[in-house]
């Protein structure tokens, strides 16, 4: 990786949304419903239900981020430093709508578009610069377009690669361009803290502080073999994104999902093992329908269990034969919360699974097993369609009816994915 040499005529850029769900919410506020106030320009938040104790910060305001309020914070903690905090809640359809129509205006632009996440893309510019005259008239140009067409602004960085684009798009915001190319690393990348650099997270921020590492610049000149025997494979990679190599290309093909998980965040305490499989139950729904829908199965279960306390436990087992059957999946997590659970009170629960392969692979036949699992999945099927055509609260397990528990937890919830502006700003 470290010998591979960079094409200097490769044009990456990467295109990352400033404050996106703040900023969607600002403009379909000012714009549709006619409101006076931009929530750009006062400390405000999109925010979790605190009632549903979803309460943490997913987006924040540049005035709010002056507080000190960070993405993630609780709602609570996010008060204590602001006490005028605008809340909003999240509302899904809207925001998934507004990425898209940011997408469409980078295919004009270029004709590989690779979407990072739901605010992020890579588009590779290799070639269609001459259209513009230079690389930063080509991305202002775009930057001005999505904000004078959609109402939000971007900052977009340019290099010859992924990694150096996304690290450029990072610099000063909003609304800004700024380039990082290879010889401008030492100016503009090497005097920021480490933990600045992509893929370097707080438990790899402290082992690099121990070893009197503070800087990108000097993980970037750091000695290889000690990175590698304090850092293991972890090491190389981080030492080649200090020195700006990255071999990875834009892809308009997303690439295959390695796992497929669900989690969610319990109204309440949950103390009784019963109600605890009831929610597995309803997070299993939600998982083996997103496998069938994608036509494959999995071979590995896991659960993890998140205490009142905040403490994290999970656990996994290997199945006999990959599956998408909801009860099969139901089953192993309902036996590894059993191995896992001390009767602590939970507040949150999830099921993930790994090991996907396609849904056309034969199933392993079990001579101690009599469960007859194509009738299984012949419900799962029907229950699918009528789902697909009615919605998901058309048809549902009898254990949830008059149940507090949604029969298909994890995700984004119904009442998240319809704006409800009558529930006004908080």
């Amino acid at each position: 990786v470290l010998g591979v040499n960079i094409c200097m005529d490769n044009i990456i850029f990467h295109i990352d949304v400033n404050s996106a769900f703040l900023s969607w919410e600002a403009v379909y506020r000012l714009h549709i419903l006619g409101e006076k106030t931009d929530l750009r320009m006062i400390p405000s938040a999109v925010g979790g239900d605190v009632k549903k104790r979803h309460g943490i910060i997913l987006a924040k305001s540049i005035p709010a981020k002056r507080f000190g309020i960070r993405t993630g914070d609780t709602i609570s903690d996010a008060k204590k430093l602001c006490p005028e905090l605008v809340l909003v809640p999240p509302h899904y359809d809207l925001y998934e709508t507004s990425s898209k129509a940011l997408m469409e205006i980078l295919k004009e632009f270029s004709p590989c578009v690779e979407q990072y996440s739901i605010d992020e893309a890579f588009c590779d510019m290799t070639g269609t610069i001459g259209l513009y005259g230079s690389a930063v008239v080509a991305a202002n140009l775009l930057k001005d377009k999505i904000y004078r067409e959609l109402g939000f602004t971007v900052n977009i960085g340019i290099s010859s690669n992924k990694l150096l684009a996304k690290m450029a798009s990072d610099f000063k915001k909003p609304n800004l361009v700024h380039t990082l190319f290879p010889k401008e690393l030492e100016k503009k990348m090497w005097c920021l803290p480490v933990e600045e650099l992509f893929y370097v997270g707080s438990a790899t921020k402290r082992k690099l502080h121990t070893l009197g590492i503070h800087t990108i610049g000097e993980l970037a000149r750091a000695d290889l073999d000690i990175l590698r025997a304090h850092l293991k494979k972890h090491g190389e990679i981080i030492y080649a994104f200090a020195n700006g190599y990255d071999v990875s290309l834009v892809s308009n093909e997303a690439p295959s999902n390695k796992g497929y998980g669900n989690s969610t965040t319990i109204a309440f305490d949950v103390e009784d093992a019963n109600i605890a499989k009831m929610v597995l139950l309803s997070l299993a729904e939600k998982v083996s329908s997103r496998l069938r829908a994608d036509s494959v199965r999995i071979m590995v279960v896991a659960v993890s269990i998140v205490d009142f306390q905040f403490r994290h436990m999970s656990h996994q087992m290997t199945l006999l034969t990959a599956t998408n059957i909801t009860n099969e999946i139901h089953r192993a997590a309902c036996q590894l919360f059993d191995e896992l659970w001390d009767g602590t009170p939970i507040r949150h629960l999830g099921i993930h699974t790994s090991k996907v392969i396609n849904g056309d692979s034969p199933r392993q036949m079990n001579l101690f097993d009599m469960t007859r699992y194509d009738r299984l999945a012949d419900l799962d099927t029907a229950v699918d369609q009528v789902r697909e055509r009615y919605g998901d609260n058309s048809i549902m397990r009898a254990v949830f009816l008059n149940s507090p528990i949604y029969h298909m937890a994890g995700g984004i919830s119904p009442e998240k994915r319809k704006p409800n502006y009558k529930e006004g700003i908080k």
